[in-house]
């Protein structure tokens, strides 16, 4: 794997093998972030020289790979901070693997430009999600789609409509809802998520996600705004996406670009839209699975 690190031409094959060592190595952090990490560790599990895998490392992800691990694990806390804010703030930062509430304090505030205390009231989303741009992966495994009928689906709404970053904020106030109506419960009721635009190619003000949850009636009338609303039944190509809800595009992506056109089928008009099977932080991000449907005529 010299090749790289000389800047001489990589073939195309031999770069999607390094790709994929390096997603190994993602995949390693993830299971593994709770536990002591270091450069000798994560080089065994990747099979990388021990002498070469941090400049390796930083040079394809942009970041030195201590430096990842600690903004995972900060990104982690951050979620705990906001979502589940009856812990406390010293249990989340050595649980994030700092010695004490102060270094994670300082740590923190060097990230986002608050404290954890300040995160929770309220989060700045924008400068966070700008330090959480993950490396680019090589979906792996092969799609598996499939076409399946939905039910039409009576669902509580919270549009959201404005910048990408800015859904936590949304997520909180559906939560809320959740918790105050008792209408949707989410041990029991479905979680929805309907897509309107890409944010890679939608400017943030025009930004358009329905956050929804299950419901069996009527939605009384309620400070947060949540409105009855419907997901339609019909047909619906059907695939699953492992991970973070960050890296959904690995798997939207591909269901445009190769299935939908060798297929044969045609889109409905009704967006793509995201079935969330468990949520964070209920469970570690690499555990989370969503179910994307694709709606079709």
């Amino acid at each position: 794997m010299g090749n790289e690190l000389k800047g001489e031409p990589v073939g195309k094959d031999t770069a999607k093998a390094y790709s994929q060592r390096f997603d190994r190595v993602f995949d390693y952090i993830d299971r593994h972030l709770d536990e002591p990490l270091s450069v000798e560790r994560l080089s065994r599990a990747a099979h990388f020289s021990k002498f070469h895998f941090h400049r390796q490392f930083s040079q394809y992800a942009g970041i030195g790979v201590l430096a990842y691990v600690r903004l995972l694990r900060l990104r982690q806390a951050s979620y705990r901070l906001v979502f589940r804010r009856q812990e406390r703030i010293t249990d989340i930062a050595l649980d994030a693997g700092f010695e004490s509430p102060e270094a994670f304090s300082r740590a923190f505030r060097q990230a986002f430009g608050q404290s954890p205390s300040q995160f929770r009231k309220p989060p700045l989303w924008q400068p966070w999600s700008e330090r959480f741009r993950l490396p680019p992966r090589e979906r792996r495994e092969k799609m598996d789609v499939k076409i399946v009928d939905f039910t039409e689906t009576q669902v509580a709404v919270l549009a959201h409509r404005g910048a990408p970053q800015r859904l936590n904020d949304s997520a909180l106030k559906f939560i809320e809802w959740r918790k105050q109506s008792g209408l949707s419960p989410v041990q029991t009721s479905r979680t929805f998520g309907v897509a309107y635009d890409d944010p890679e190619s939608t400017e943030p003000e025009q930004f358009r996600f329905d956050i929804c949850g299950e419901v069996s009636g009527r939605v009384p009338e309620n400070p947060q705004g949540v409105v009855n609303g419907v997901i339609p039944g019909g047909r619906c190509a059907l695939t699953r996406h492992l991970g973070s809800h960050d890296r959904i595009g690995e798997s939207i992506y591909p269901l445009y670009r190769e299935w939908l056109p060798e297929s044969g089928e045609e889109l409905r008009d009704f967006p793509l839209f995201f079935n969330y099977l468990n949520l964070f932080p209920d469970v570690a991000e690499h555990e989370l699975v969503t179910d994307i449907y694709l709606p079709l005529k």
